[in-house]
């Protein structure tokens, strides 16, 4: 009976920004435009003039030499990386912005260290309790470290863009639309959370809702991007909601959808405050001595009418009694 030993895949070198000691410009300038100057006195001299064959054959070696040192002269604008290798090796990578001249030999690549801004969807996703939804995001990233971005990915802008928009859809997947969503879930079980934290399963839900959270959704939003660009040297300074509302197909029957809860809950206060009125005025008699003369039924018509008074919508019209209340 043999057993199978399943090893380890190899660890895998990580890139990370080095100097790269670039040499001046100006001076390697000046050496490339006087071995050109030189070169062409030795041709003229040797070629044209007969003094020396010898001087003259040594022209077009220090002309390939004149283009090859011109050929390393290169111009880093402000917040611009060069990063350069040697025969498929990371050399290193120069930042500081001026003229510079490096080994002509080596392959350069620029990298922008500018702020980007990316405006991610809308997208069309499911919030946590199910309810197609359109979300959209802008994030403003910038290349923090060249050789990781150019180095550990096959284009770190492309990468953003999905990693970005993979990031909106967890949120949306992890926070309801409305609190509203959130407490009806509660109530049939679902497993609440407070939203910072990871959770275990994707249909775990947050009590904090998308449109309501603020800044703990955009905090949730930002260390989630940020986690995922961390491998390729790129950083996230801001990421933002730009656009938040029910897919059209569930819009209208949302809106309807709100306005009853809202409608419901201005009731219920309505009806709160008019049995904390009727109760203080049954204390109020109570406290006179005035409740005494009235029965039972007396005290519950009065009730009847207090709360007909103050929870009804419509103007109340008074029925005067001049009888008694039993005629």
């Amino acid at each position: 009976m043999s057993a199978t030993i399943i090893s380890a895949p190899p660890a895998r070198n990580v890139f990370v920004d080095q100097e790269l000691h670039a040499g001046n410009g100006y001076v390697m300038l000046g050496i490339g435009l006087a071995l050109i100057a030189v070169s062409c006195w030795l041709a003229y001299t040797g070629f044209v003039a007969g003094h020396s064959l010898v001087g003259a054959w040594t022209a077009p070696p220090a002309i390939i030499l004149a283009i090859a040192i011109l050929k390393g002269l290169v111009v880093l604008q402000p917040n611009e990386s060069l990063v350069c290798l040697l025969f498929g090796s990371y050399v290193g990578t120069e930042h500081r912005p001026g003229f510079w001249w490096i080994n002509p030999f080596n392959s350069k690549r620029k990298i922008s260290r500018r702020l980007e801004t990316l405006e991610s969807g809308p997208l069309k996703v499911n919030d946590a309790v199910g309810n197609p939804i359109d979300i959209g995001a802008v994030i403003v990233w910038r290349v923090e470290d060249a050789a990781k971005a150019l180095l550990e990915v096959g284009s770190y802008a492309n990468y953003v863009k999905a990693q970005s928009e993979t990031a909106l859809r967890r949120l949306a997947s992890v926070h309801p639309y409305d609190l509203v969503e959130a407490e009806e879930a509660v109530r049939q079980g679902e497993p609440p959370t407070s939203g910072t934290e990871k959770p275990e399963f994707d249909h775990t839900l947050s009590t904090v809702s998308l449109r309501d959270g603020g800044d703990a959704v955009i905090e949730a939003l930002l260390h989630e991007i940020r986690t995922r660009m961390e491998p390729i040297g790129v950083s996230v300074l801001e990421a933002r909601i730009s656009h938040l509302a029910y897919s059209s197909e569930i819009a209208g029957a949302m809106l309807r959808k709100q306005a009853a809860s809202a409608v419901v809950a201005a009731r219920r206060m309505v009806v709160k405050g008019a049995v904390s009125i009727v109760e203080d005025a049954l204390s109020e008699l109570d406290k006179k001595k005035l409740s005494d003369a009235l029965d039972p039924e007396r005290k519950a018509a009065m009730i009847s009418n207090l709360l007909v008074l103050l929870v009804g919508d419509r103007e109340v019209t008074p029925v005067v009694n001049t009888g008694t209340l039993y005629s």
